[in-house]
C-alpha cells in the first residue's frame, strides 16, 4: 500500500500533535454533489451504485477533488448486514431505506444467519480495495458500520420509525430475544469492520442513529454494550499502524462518560452538545469527532467561518479533535459552501496547535 501523504486525521484520533485540525464531512459523497447524482443515474440505483466497485469508488473520492477533506469515507450504506442475513433491502423514492421481510419473533431471530463478510459482503470489500489503491496515500479510508440497536431498529421496524413501537415492544415485552438478535448482530458487525481492515480501511467508525431514542439503562443494556463487545474484538493495529475507532450515538451527548469507557479512541458527537463541555467531562481519556449543525451550511460565509472559530475556540488548544458536522450533509446545501467550511477549519485551526 501507498505511503499515507496526509495522516493528521490519524494522529488527531490518537491524541498526537498535529499541524492544523483535520476535517471530513458525515455524507460527504452524497446527493448535494451534482457529479455524485450523474453516477448514481448511471448506476441505475443507489444499491446498484454501492456494489459497482468502480462507481463506489467514484463517487467516494468525489468530494477530496472539490475540497482539502483529511479523510475519505467508504461509499456505502449502513444496512448492508441485514441485507446479507437475506431481508432484501430496497429503497423506497423519498421514503429511505426499507425491508422485505422483518424480524418480529425468536424463531424469526434464530433463523437469521451470521454473514461471513468476506463472501457475503464481498462488495463492500472490493470497494474498500479498490478506494485504497485509487487514493494512493492521500488521506485516510474510514469504513464503517451501523451499530447493533440502530441494525436491529430498521430490521424489527422493517424501515425507519418516529416512535420505534415494534422493537421498543421487544425490548420490554421479550429482551432476552431481542439480546440474542443485538448478539448476533454485535458478531456480524465485528466480522465485517475487521474485513474492512484488512482490505485496507484505516479507521473505522460506527454509526449509532438510533441510540438517542433510549432511556439511560436501555441505552447502556441495548446499545453501548453490543459497541463495546465490537469495540473489544476488533483489529486494533494493521499494516504497522493503530487503527482507530470512532463510536457516534446521535442524541447521546448525555451518556460521554460511560462512552468514553466502551473502548473507542474517538467518541461523535452532534450540536446539541458543546464541546467544551464534552471535553471537560472526558478530559484525555478519547478525542472528539464533531460537531457543527449542518444547516450552519445554508448561512453566509461569515457566520460558517464564525461558527468554525466559536467550535474551535470551544475545544481550545492541543490535538484530539476531528472537526466535522454533527450529523449528515444536507442534500440540499449548495456544493459552494462545504469549501467554505473546510478551508476556515485549516485556517482557523492551526492557532492552536502552536
Amino acid at each position: 500500500m501507498a505511503e499515507l501523504k496526509n495522516d493528521r486525521f490519524l494522529r488527531a484520533l490518537m491524541g498526537e500533535p498535529v499541524d492544523v485540525t483535520p476535517v471530513w464531512m458525515m455524507r460527504q459523497a452524497g446527493r448535494y454533489l451534482p457529479e455524485y447524482r450523474a453516477t448514481r443515474a448511471q448506476a441505475g440505483d443507489f444499491l446498484s451504485l454501492c456494489k459497482n466497485k468502480e462507481l463506489a469508488c467514484e463517487v467516494t473520492i468525489q468530494p477530496l477533488e472539490r475540497y482539502e477533506l483529511d479523510a475519505a469515507i467508504l461509499f456505502s450504506d449502513i444496512l448492508t448486514i441485514p441485507d446479507a442475513m437475506g431481508l432484501g433491502l430496497y429503497f423506497e423514492v423519498g421514503e429511505g431505506p426499507k425491508f422485505k421481510k422483518v424480524i418480529r419473533t425468536e424463531a424469526d431471530v434464530e433463523a437469521l444467519p451470521v454473514p461471513k463478510s468476506a463472501s457475503d459482503l464481498d462488495y463492500v470489500m472490493n470497494a474498500v480495495k479498490e478506494i485504497r489503491r485509487e487514493l494512493n496515500g492521500r488521506v485516510p479510508l474510514i469504513g464503517f458500520s451501523g451499530s447493533p440497536w440502530t441494525l436491529a431498529t430498521y430490521m424489527v421496524e422493517g424501515g425507519s420509525s418516529k416512535d420505534f413501537r415494534h422493537i421498543k415492544q421487544m425490548m420490554y415485552a421479550t429482551p432476552e430475544v431481542l439480546h440474542q438478535l443485538l448478539d448476533k448482530l454485535a458478531q456480524s458487525v465485528t466480522d465485517y469492520l475487521n474485513e474492512q481492515i484488512r482490505s485496507g480501511a484505516q479507521a473505522v467508525q460506527i454509526f449509532d442513529t438510533w441510540g438517542g431514542a433510549l432511556s439511560g439503562p436501555m441505552y447502556q443494556e441495548f446499545s453501548l454494550k453490543y459497541m463495546q463487545q465490537i469495540a473489544s474484538g476488533l483489529i486494533r493495529e494493521y499494516d504497522g499502524r493503530k487503527v482507530p475507532v470512532i463510536m457516534f450515538t446521535k442524541n447521546g451527548g448525555q451518556w460521554l462518560e460511560t462512552m468514553a469507557e466502551a473502548g473507542a479512541d474517538a467518541l461523535g458527537l452532534d450540536w446539541t452538545t458543546n464541546i467544551d463541555d464534552a471535553r471537560r467531562r472526558v478530559g484525555d481519556k478519547v478525542a472528539l469527532q464533531g460537531n457543527m449543525d449542518p444547516s450552519v451550511l445554508y448561512g453566509t460565509p461569515e457566520r460558517i467561518r464564525a461558527e468554525v472559530a466559536d467550535i474551535l475556540a470551544r475545544y481550545g488548544k492541543g490535538s484530539g479533535h476531528v472537526f466535522n458536522l454533527g450529523h449528515g450533509i444536507h442534500q440540499f446545501v449548495d456544493p459552494a459552501q462545504p469549501k467554505i467550511f473546510v478551508d476556515a477549519v485549516h485556517e482557523l485551526s492551526a492557532q492552536y496547535h502552536v
